[in-house]
């Protein structure tokens, strides 16, 4: 037998040996030098390419290996050394168990630990004009998920153009904001990463008055002006990468579809949530309009919500998706019932454009 390449463990040296098997050892010869006598009781098989038995003893040197190709060599030794894959498959079992479980706490780590604070720190970073492009690419991905239509009956788009124009009059943004309204039975309203802003028209069927979304606007802008969509995004995208390693899918094709879950069903902080709150007070309250009119809406379709779940005697009524992800405390109503304007304004919509502004889905 010829076909074995041993390596002493003590230099990098490759020596051609020959092997000879007995019942009691595998002796191994460099021509006429005898180099070693391993126990065939003590003759290991370690991890190694395919094509190559590697061996190891157990009273040898501790990185002395033999490498085998031939394969009637091979059979040879896995008939003499009967013991060959103890603690092989153990071993080996037991050290890919420790990595992957330690590669799932360190992912898990970094998604709920060190990507939040990630985000803090790069979101005031990117460029707006960065933003815009990446507030696209899930702006796309929104419009698809949901299967709706912009809503654009000129005269309620209209409306929707003179409410935003009186809603930016005070603000400073870090990109310009588009208000769109969306054909959906959810009633939600979301702020995308670069200003794209959409009210639900189911949101906008609930509401009584232009107060009443004239503050949810105002909470979405202060959303995007607090980049707060941009935050979730590089979140997002960062949970995306790390399950997609995780799970096997590393080419991050899901990525986008991910993020953009992300950005409707995913709750804000409690900090974000009352800053945009604090924003849409103010912003209402310059306009010498009250701030609360938009928690009353929110609170009056989870009432209602919750007098059909106790008719029903059950849970069969989902909380709309604006109150899953921006709940309605009392704390919350109570800040905003404070935040009243020092005098009284105009109405932001005359009677004729807020009826022309629910109707804005309406198709001719």
């Amino acid at each position: 037998m010829t076909d074995a390449v041993f390596y002493d463990g003590e230099s990098a040296r490759r020596r051609a040996v020959v092997l000879k098997i007995t019942a009691s050892s595998l002796d191994i010869h460099e021509g006429s030098d005898w180099i070693a006598s391993w126990p065939v009781g003590a003759v290991r098989q370690k991890d190694a390419p395919d094509g190559i038995l590697r061996l190891t003893c157990e009273s040898g040197p501790p990185l002395a290996r033999l490498d085998i190709t031939d394969a009637d060599d091979q059979a040879a030794v896995r008939s003499h050394c009967l013991k060959l894959e103890a603690g092989h498959a153990g071993e080996r079992t037991g050290r890919i168990l420790f990595w992957s479980l330690a590669a799932a706490a360190s992912i898990i780590l970094c998604v709920f630990y060190l990507l939040p604070i990630l985000a803090e720190r790069l979101t005031p970073l990117i460029p707006a004009s960065y933003e815009r492009r990446l507030g696209t690419a899930v702006d796309n991905q929104i419009r698809a998920i949901f299967n709706g239509r912009i809503c654009e009956e000129p005269r309620g788009l209209a409306a929707l153009k003179t409410l935003t124009a009186r809603l930016q009059r005070n603000q400073s943004l870090p990109v310009d904001v588009d208000i769109a309204v969306l054909e959906s039975k959810v009633p939600n309203a979301i702020a995308l990463p670069g200003g794209r802003i959409y009210l639900f028209s189911a949101l906008l069927d609930k509401a009584e008055s232009s107060d009443e979304i004239a503050g949810v606007l105002g909470h979405e802008m202060g959303h995007v002006a607090h980049r707060d969509g941009l935050r979730k995004m590089i979140q997002a995208g960062g949970t995306s990468y790390l399950l997609g390693l995780l799970f096997g899918d590393v080419t991050g094709g899901g990525a986008i579809v991910f993020v953009s879950r992300y950005l409707i069903d995913s709750a804000y902080s409690r900090e974000a949530e009352a800053a945009a709150d604090g924003f849409a007070g103010h912003t209402m309250t310059a306009l010498g309009r009250p701030a609360h009119p938009m928690a009353l809406l929110l609170k009056r379709i989870e009432d209602k919500i919750e007098g059909k779940d106790d008719e029903k005697g059950g849970n069969d009524f989902k909380i709309p998706a604006f109150l899953s992800t921006h709940p309605v405390t009392d704390q919350r109503l109570k800040a905003l019932e404070k935040q009243v304007p020092s005098r009284q304004g105009e109405p932001l919509l005359s009677q004729e454009e807020w009826r022309a502004l629910k109707e804005i889905c309406k198709t001719t």
